[in-house]
């Protein structure tokens, strides 16, 4: 599956030049990962952002995001924005925050 280059380099954008970021391809997609931790990413055209598994049914109830899900068994702390819940860059900027927040909180890889 091919991804929207252009929003994954709005992501790109928005991370800024934050140390230990780095990308890797993956869900037919690409990842963006801070100390080797997911934190946020593009499939298809929609970010996937990596939450808290705790906060994973508060951020459901966002407008335009959906679990994410490639196996038919959706996991807690992973969620899809739609491009409309990302249209903005300030929407951009928050669910990017989001996912920095929470990889942040995990040990480095």
């Amino acid at each position: 599956m091919a991804f929207d280059v252009a929003l994954a380099d709005r992501v790109r954008k928005a991370l800024g030049t934050r140390s230990g970021i780095s990308e890797k391809r993956m869900f037919g997609g690409i990842a963006f990962l801070l100390n080797g931790n997911m934190c946020c990413g593009v499939h298809g055209q929609a970010m996937i952002v990596r939450v808290d598994p705790e906060q994973t049914g508060r951020a459901l109830l966002e407008p335009h995001v959906s679990p994410f899900d490639l196996t038919g068994r959706p996991m807690k702390g992973w969620i899809l924005v739609q491009s409309e819940g990302v249209a903005t860059k300030g929407a951009l900027v928050k669910w990017v925050g989001k996912g920095i927040t929470y990889a942040a909180s995990l040990p480095p890889k």
